[in-house]
């Protein structure tokens, strides 16, 4: 009878429904390494995690005590996350039919994370043979030669490396996600009580999925450099430098990397495409309200939030922390060794010490953030974005006397005993470069300030202009990041340059790594920052959760407001994340080119664009960047073409379907996969079915996606 009822079209409005959806819920997704350790027995789970940190603190009490204390820090953030995921998941949920919707997220999104991250385990296996077998065929540089490191070890080195910081930024990433997708359900029950106890829930929420990325990234090298430092007997006579240690963990940095590439990209072109199919024919063609249940793309543009803003964004600021690390580590031994320090281990563990910091300060500012104490009634909407940055000063306050401690602690020398607050002033620049680019980012991006409102008002005039003033508003918020940009890498390397630090020959050595600890500066808050992206995508699905179960509206407008901050908050991070980029990639092409200099047993100290492969490198260099943007825009569009005639599908063969509050097919998929959608999907040779009309086949970096509701 419901069926003839939605075929005819003579169902009333949804609003007189009754506010109830079938129940979705599948079988919830595990990782295979969650999996195996839910497998073991308690007890026996205990004990071998006490042997393992047990293992850790031995191997890092036998490197250094700067070791000791990065993974002490990391460990301690790790219950502090644990405590959070408790208080976060003690929240209540709210009524059946909110957490009917959530579970439907949640599957969505469990089924993208597998079919994606699968993919990526595929190809991470493939390019570890890849690598090894460039190692093993390459020349050695003249470290290896020296402490006697042969090809097959550090081919085997690298690869594990590799792995490693592959393995930590899936994890990571998954955490994010794994967070998200059951806190947003329990934002949108707080809105119902209190807004300031929405907007906590959803802080925490995202201060869990930070502080596991960061602190992944972190453990990670710390781990990594203890155990080669142990195992390769480091300093002993005849044996590799500790100066030269850090060459050795750049395969983390590029697993990371490579990670992040495709989690990035893959999630980013769901999440968009989604997003434009479902608002292109609900808001524009039919005229229903955003994250209406009539619409069947909801569910999909949902989902999008979680794997591209949680799980791609964790991914991505993983990379750039374990980049800027590793290439900072890296530039601190080369000037130590140039300028004949006596102990160098300070400069190398520097960039931990200080992402170390950030795991204090940063949790410090997200528990500053507190509900209020009359949760019964709903009190008058604050501002959110103000409580957020109210947060953010007071961890970048914590963050400069933190730094100061830092440069003191490690950066002090005897050669030089200036230089360590040439280096923290250098660092301050760093933190006042992150604090101006989230700035231009609210101010670009926030609806209060004139750039939102002028491109409102351009679409009062209709698509055209709209379009227009939104291309040339883009365009002219990349002036400001540039020049702040400009202005940080010379200070910074002027400071260094001027620290009194002088090699052999008395030439100037720290400007270089002065900048490395600008870079440093600016993502000592970066637990906090990316804190504020993961409110985001949590904050809108919870607006997409209260408008789907037809909450009343004073409900409604405490996530619009936290929706509508979210927006900025994600803008902000990718402000941020694209701002450290810049730094760090000066950092990486230092360090490219003094790897150079190694193996080419030259100086390699500038680069001549009158060679003709040095110009052609840089214009094959700068084509990849629009290549790479176009193709990824391109996917998106052919993704959201299908996405609409899908969703206008639905509307012509099912009249009904805007009277109903259940959601019915959704298929999105990419438009090259050359086979028919069906009830049972295949492509590229590739099935998987999870339920009965629901499928993700993934396949590089172009998807397809079928959620059913009905």
């Amino acid at each position: 009878m419901m069926e003839d009822d939605m075929e005819t079209g003579t169902l009333g409005a949804y609003q007189d429904k009754l506010r109830t959806f079938p129940n979705m819920r599948t079988k919830p997704y595990t990782p295979l390494i969650f999996r195996i350790l839910l497998g073991i027995n308690v007890r026996v789970l205990f004990i071998l995690l006490l042997f393992g940190l047990g293992a850790i603190f031995y191997v890092g009490a036998s490197t250094s005590p700067i070791i000791v204390f990065v993974i002490s820090v990391c460990i301690l953030s790790f219950l502090v996350a644990i405590y959070l995921t408790k208080w976060v998941l003690a929240k209540d949920e709210g009524p059946p039919e909110m957490v009917q919707i959530s579970d439907a997220i949640r599957d969505g999104a469990e089924g993208f994370f597998r079919t994606q991250y699968g993919s990526i385990s595929k190809m991470a296996m493939l390019l570890a043979l890849v690598i090894l077998c460039i190692y093993l065929f390459r020349s050695t540089n003249p470290q290896q030669e020296s402490s006697g490191l042969g090809r097959t070890t550090s081919a085997y080195i690298t690869v594990a490396s590799f792995l490693l910081g592959a393995l930590c930024s899936g994890v990571a990433g998954y955490v994010g996600m794994w967070v998200s997708v059951r806190a947003n359900v329990r934002v949108s029950s707080a809105a119902r009580r209190s807004a300031r106890e929405a907007l906590q829930i959803a802080t925490r929420a995202g201060g869990l999925s930070a502080i596991i990325v960061v602190g992944m990234a972190v453990i990670g090298i710390a781990v990594l450099y203890a155990t080669f430092y142990v195992w390769l007997e480091v300093d002993s006579p005849g044996s590799m430098k500790v100066t030269d240690l850090p060459l050795l963990l750049v395969g983390y940095g590029f697993g990371a990397s490579f990670v992040a590439l495709f989690a990035q990209l893959g999630g980013g072109i769901y999440t968009k495409a989604a997003d434009v199919g479902a608002d292109l024919v609900g808001k524009v063609e039919q005229g229903i309200p955003e994250d209406d249940p009539r619409n069947p793309a909801v569910i999909a543009d949902l989902v999008g939030d979680n794997v591209g803003d949680c799980a791609a964004r964790g991914a991505d600021l993983f990379e750039s922390i374990a980049a800027e690390i590793i290439s900072a580590m890296i530039l601190g031994g080369t000037m130590a060794q140039r300028c004949k320090i006596a102990d160098p281990s300070g400069f190398i563990l520097f960039p931990l010490v200080v992402h170390s910091f950030d795991l204090i300060v940063s949790s410090a500012g997200i528990f500053s953030i507190r509900g209020t104490r009359e949760t019964g009634v709903i009190v008058p909407v604050e501002d959110p974005m103000t409580i957020l940055q109210k947060g953010y000063s007071f961890t970048i306050v914590l963050a400069v006397l933190a730094f100061g401690l830092s440069t003191r602690w490690l950066l002090y020398t005897e050669q030089a005993p200036s230089a360590w607050f040439n280096f923290a002033l250098c660092g301050l620049i760093g933190i006042i470069t992150a604090y101006i680019f989230v700035w231009i980012a609210k101010y670009y991006t926030d609806y209060k300030h004139e750039p939102v409102r002028i491109l409102a008002l351009s679409s009062s005039t209709g698509h055209g202009t709209n379009i227009i003033a939104g291309v040339s508003l883009g365009l002219e918020s990349t002036a400001l990041p540039v020049l702040v940009i400009s202005v940080s890498i010379i200070s910074a390397f002027w400071l260094g340059h001027t620290c009194g630090l002088v090699d052999e020959t008395g030439n100037p050595t720290g400007g270089l790594f002065g900048t490395a600890v600008a870079t440093m500066g600016m993502l000592s808050t970066a637990a906090y920052i990316l804190t504020m992206d993961m409110f985001g995508p949590i904050a809108d699905n919870a607006g997409g959760i209260v408008e789907m179960s037809q909450q009343p509206e004073s409900v409604r407008e405490i996530t619009d407001v936290l929706d509508a901050v979210g927006n900025t908050t994600k803008a902000t991070t990718k402000g941020f994340a694209i701002g450290s980029a810049a730094l760090a990639s000066f950092l990486l092409f230092s360090a490219y080119m003094d790897e150079v200099s190694s193996f080419a047993h030259e100086p390699f100290k500038q680069v001549d664009i009158a060679i003709p492969e040095v110009f052609v490198g840089g214009l094959l260099g700068s084509m990849l960047i629009f290549v790479f943007s176009a193709w990824a825009c391109s996917a998106v569009g052919r993704t959201a073409q299908e996405v609409v005639n899908e969703v206008r599908r639905q509307f012509i063969e099912r009249p009904g379907l805007q009277g109903e509050t259940r959601l019915w097919s959704l298929c999105c998929y990419c438009s090259i996969c050359f086979v028919k959608r069906d009830d049972k999907t295949w492509c590229f040779g590739n099935h998987f079915t999870y339920f009965s009309g629901y499928c993700v086949p993934y396949f590089g970096l172009l998807y397809r996606a079928t959620f059913t509701w009905g």
